[in-house]
């Protein structure tokens, strides 16, 4: 007998946040600026942090390095986040 959960999970679906139309567009629009201000903050640091070779040391390259993970994770799930808000069943309020 095999102990422990067995179950897989390949995808997600994000729900909760608001089946309304006028909701779910404030919330893309939301949405999206705070997608647009994270990459452009985090490749703002990493412009700030290659061109000035004072700032070539461990520590700054760490954080260039976690700025460059933060552009990775926020493409990857805002983007679905989207397309999720964009592609629901809208249900009208009762």
């Amino acid at each position: 007998m095999q102990r422990g959960n067995q179950t897989g999970v390949s995808e997600f679906l994000l729900l909760g946040l608001s089946s309304w139309a006028e909701q779910q567009q404030l919330l893309s629009v939301l949405f999206l600026w705070m997608y647009l201000l994270g990459v452009l903050g985090s490749l703002f640091i990493i412009l700030a942090i290659g061109s000035d070779p004072h700032l070539h040391t461990p520590m700054y390259f760490f954080l260039a390095n976690l700025s460059l993970v933060d552009v990775c994770f926020l493409s990857t799930t805002v983007p679905k986040i989207l397309a999720n808000l964009q592609t629901s069943v809208v249900l009208m309020p009762s």
